[in-house]
């Protein structure tokens, strides 16, 4: 008899009617240690938010890419392709807005980022980005705007929210050269220097446009012709006419040709509920100027006397780069699409992302046939994301989001027979398989992309009605089951589970239950709640769990009953069976798992981290993988010996799978990374 089932039974002898709670101590010793130092790496998908581009000066084909997550990437090759060159600080979430290449010293490299109202910072290279030092005058302040002077390198402007600070050492020190404290020249969000004279400067704040012609001993205010209380996004100066001055606004767009006296506002541009945030002039058609909107690309080619939309409206452009060397070659940094080309002037455009991955994963899953085919589901990127797959493990990606409509994607299950099912913020979605002896389909190709997400939203209640019927030839009273009015799922989906005859879905209202393979769904609230975050399926047991509780069901969803749990538990995130019917669960305590349905609970007293958001079971591994978002580190757990391996991947994790002797791992912001080294878990060998 085993010492758990003895220890129940003297409890009950004992008249102890409370579930039984232990603590497992479990050790981590260095033999089951995966070196910390394993390289883990980012492998798409491509795509994600891009904000900013510089140049190298008199080599356009090299450039520099700020993300909104801190990271810095390069291309050699026109942006073709990308690599990450530098985080700049170690916290995730910095937006590199602004970046200079110095113009005497292309080693030399300058990023303005900002995280919010206190956090910030000016970052400087000198050696190409291999290195970097953060500057200590604006340790906290969000630097939102950063411009390098034409006539004289060494001179530099910085614009933060509390005003306007310069340079002339090429960074080594600042001066604030707005006035100190100043109501009126603060929160900087545009500047611009006339490229004859360095005294000249054009500021943008978030209520208007200011100017000084004395190197910021007086400033003076441009809003003559411009609507009031307009942030201004963006300032160019015609470096050949440089009284002609551009300035974009939340009203509009607006030209001056005299140095800011008075501005126009140009007509056929956007209206005021688009924003335009970035105008770039080319620079061998002084005449052709793009305007970057949060609805679309517009490009002048009369001085701005009329404009055409070049893109969908579904396109957020941050930033727009014209090859000084080939004005058809066009880049846009957008939101959501990363990296749009043109070869063209701007007439058409194509992702450009090999090797730049910023997406937000928040699903992933390996077919339990193929462990090199992946499939991700990705969040807050519309008709750009949806789903994306793998037939490589990785190495390259299509999009599979037909059907999907732009809907956030939380959860990815695979069902007995191979079919894919995703939960979206507005429902339940089934991919089916590829046909047999299609290896087109299967293999990410474009006959990939022609898959349909078809929608299994039915929920198909039955209820109790009274009814008068005859009985023996009087009128009598009865209840009778009959089917509910079919409405449609449309709410967010928290958790699947596909894997047997019973399928099982948590919602932010309801858990549901299907035996028709989707067709339809029964259920709702559960013991007069919602808000359930997972749910499991074992054969005809179904689970569910709350922040605050756990339900079980022995009849395939029919009935619930509640769960004892251990007293100490104060939030839920995570359960899931493992093949032998044991129950783990992941809360803010740690992991717990309970072999009898919540009469025992045993404790993984020793895990190195608390606040678990994930669980699930690989059978290939035999291990119960574990991960937290508040930490970059994983774990397997080998549920008969109660040890574990780890692996540290240097990134902020949603979940983690494996995939045959590899580890695959959903970030929060840098997409799905890959374990390279095989996994050796039953030895612990590195």
């Amino acid at each position: 008899m085993s010492c758990l089932r003895k220890f129940r039974r003297l409890l009950c002898r004992r008249g102890f009617l409370m579930p039984v709670f232990l603590a497992l101590v479990c050790t981590l010793s260095e033999q089951n240690r995966i070196a910390a130092e394993s390289t883990w790496g980012v492998v798409g998908p491509p795509g994600g938010d891009a904000r900013a581009f510089a140049a190298t000066p008199g080599e356009p084909s090299h450039l520099y890419l700020g993300t909104t997550n801190s990271w810095l990437y390069e291309s050699t090759d026109e942006g073709a392709t990308w690599h990450r060159l530098a985080k700049l600080d170690p916290a995730d979430g910095f937006v590199l807005d602004s970046i200079v290449v110095d113009e005497a010293n292309s080693s030399t490299l300058y990023v303005g980022a900002w995280k919010d109202s206190d956090n910030g910072g000016l970052w400087i290279s000198h050696d190409a980005g291999k290195t970097w030092t953060a500057c200590a005058e604006f340790h906290g302040q969000p630097v939102q705007a950063l411009v390098q002077a034409p006539s004289d390198p060494k001179i530099l402007f910085a614009g933060t929210l509390k005003g306007i600070f310069r340079s002339t050492d090429a960074g080594v020190t600042w001066e604030q050269i707005s006035p100190e404290g100043d109501k009126e020249i603060h929160e900087i969000e545009s500047l611009a220097v006339d490229p004859m004279n360095a005294d000249i400067v054009y500021a943008g704040t978030w209520h208007l446009p200011w100017k000084t012609t004395d190197g910021g001993k007086t400033w003076r205010n441009i809003k003559q012709g411009l609507i009031v209380d307009s942030d201004v996004f963006s300032i160019i100066v015609d470096p050949e006419h440089t009284k002609t001055i551009y300035l974009s606004a939340c009203s509009g767009i607006y030209k001056s040709v005299n140095g800011g006296v008075l501005f126009h506002k140009i007509q056929g541009i956007p209206s005021e509920a688009r924003r335009t945030r970035v105008l770039m002039q080319d620079p061998e058609n002084r005449e052709v100027v793009y305007a970057g909107t949060t609805e679309g690309l517009y490009k002048t080619v009369n001085g701005g006397k009329t404009f055409k939309r070049m893109t969908g409206p579904d396109v957020i452009v941050n930033d727009v780069f014209v090859d000084p060397k080939d004005s058809n070659r066009v880049l846009l940094a957008t939101d959501r699409g990363g990296v749009l080309a043109s070869q063209d002037a701007g007439a058409t455009f194509a992702q450009s992302n090999d090797g730049f991955s910023e997406r937000k994963v928040a699903a992933l899953l390996v077919d339990r046939s193929d462990p090199a085919h992946l499939y991700a589901g990705v969040v807050n990127d519309k008709n750009y994301g949806g789903v994306f797959q793998s037939a490589d493990g990785g190495v390259s990606w299509q999009q599979v989001g037909q059907g999907l409509d732009g809907r956030d994607v939380y959860v990815l299950a695979q069902t007995k027979d191979g079919a894919v099912v995703a939960g979206t913020n507005e429902g339940i979605f089934v991919l089916d398989p590829p046909a047999t002896g299609d290896p087109a389909a299967a293999s990410g190709s474009p006959a990939a992309a022609a898959l349909t997400w078809e929608p299994k939203n039915l929920i198909a209640n039955m209820i109790v009605k009274a009814a008068i019927e005859k009985a023996r030839g009087q009128r009598v009273n009865v209840e009778k089951q009959v089917k509910a009015p079919v409405v449609e799922l449309n709410g967010r989906v928290n958790s699947l589970d596909v894997s047997g005859d019973v399928w099982a879905a948590s919602t932010d209202s309801a858990v549901l239950t299907s035996h028709d393979q989707g067709a339809s769904w029964q259920g709702g609230p559960v013991m007069g709640v919602g808000g359930y975050l997972s749910v499991t399926v074992h054969e005809n047991t179904v689970v569910a769990a709350r922040a605050d509780g756990v339900v079980i069901s022995k009849d395939g969803g029919q009935s619930w009953w509640p769960m004892d749990l251990p007293t100490m538990l104060t939030r839920i995130h995570r359960v899931v069976f493992s093949p032998d019917g044991t129950l783990w669960l992941g809360a803010r305590e740690g992991v717990y798992f309970t072999p009898d349905e919540g009469k025992s609970w045993l404790w993984i007293q020793r895990l190195p981290f608390r606040d678990v958001d994930d669980l699930s079971y690989d059978p290939a591994l035999k291990r119960m993988l574990v991960s937290s978002r508040a930490s970059d580190q994983v774990f397997a757990i080998d549920p008969k010996t109660m040890t574990w391996d780890w692996w540290q991947t240097g990134y902020p994790l949603a979940l983690i799978r494996g995939a045959g002797e590899r580890l695959v791992a959903a970030s929060l912001d840098d997409g799905v990374l890959v374990n390279p080294n095989a996994v050796a878990v039953e030895t612990g060998r590195r």
